[in-house]
């Protein structure tokens, strides 16, 4: 791949939506048992109780509920992972599936307060890409306080 191309892919924002590789969610699911899909389409929606963009997922409550949040990844990914923060302290659990980027202020101000952070192995095809992503992906937990082991 030339160079160019090569950047051009990997800093591109042609698309904010990667759909969730179906294995990854199924593994997780089985851990998690998932009750709701905040950022989904009709298409791609991995709960029974979904939002899609015209549901407005970041000013839904999302109670208790156990959330599986693969969110937008441009620049209203620092909303969403603020809303996933702010709803574990009001009892949901919620599991992001986000791209690893550690040196962004959104990553430092609300990643670093996981319950925990799992990093994905090798680049993830989302969706039914033929290619890996162009970026490294990360597993962002949020739990509950009641539910935090000490």
């Amino acid at each position: 791949m030339a160079k160019n191309t090569f950047n051009k892919v990997h800093f591109s924002s042609q698309t904010v939506e990667w759909p969730t590789p179906q294995g990854l969610f199924n593994e997780l699911n089985e851990e998690f048992g998932f009750t709701l899909d905040p950022c989904a389409t009709h298409k791609n929606a991995k709960c029974n109780t979904y939002f899609t963009k015209e549901d407005k997922g970041l000013k839904q409550d999302w109670g208790q509920e156990n959330v599986f949040m693969n969110p937008p990844y441009g620049r209203e990914i620092s909303d969403w992972m603020k809303k996933a923060y702010q709803s574990s302290r009001k009892g949901a659990t919620v599991v992001c599936l986000v791209p690893a980027r550690t040196d962004t202020r959104w990553w430092h101000d609300y990643s670093m307060n996981a319950s925990e952070i799992k990093f994905v192995k090798g680049r993830l095809k989302f969706g039914d890409a033929k290619n890996s992503a162009p970026f490294p992906s990360a597993l962002v937990v949020f739990r509950p306080p009641t539910q935090i082991a000490v």
